[in-house]
């Protein structure tokens, strides 16, 4: 029978060799993105991959602090998100300011 540390061991690989695949498309997502939506969206993606490393080394090493930290990564991801959000929101309302409202 496979020991449970095994397990959760092997599960920590796949799910590191996960996320690292996962980090590559989204970084190529934030440098190739068409528009800034994209990139914004991939910003966010970036720091929900972060969270993901975080919770799988908090696993593997038993150090349960590293839960805070990505709880706090968390936070300030959604707040960055928003900001990007009304920021891109902004800059509509002065492209079309500056049309005069026709597009």
């Amino acid at each position: 029978m496979i020991p449970p540390a095994a397990i959760v061991s092997a599960a920590a690989v796949a799910a590191l060799a996960i996320l690292c695949l996962a980090l590559l498309v989204t970084v190529w997502r934030v440098v190739a993105g068409p528009s800034l939506p994209d990139r914004i969206l991939a910003l966010d993606m970036l720091t929900g991959i972060a969270i993901g490393f975080i919770a799988v080394v908090a696993v593997r090493t038993g150090f349960s602090l590293y839960i805070d930290i990505a709880i706090a990564l968390g936070l300030v991801g959604f707040l960055a998100t928003v900001a990007f959000a009304r920021f891109v929101l902004s800059r509509a309302r002065e492209k079309d300011a500056g049309t005069g409202g026709r597009r």
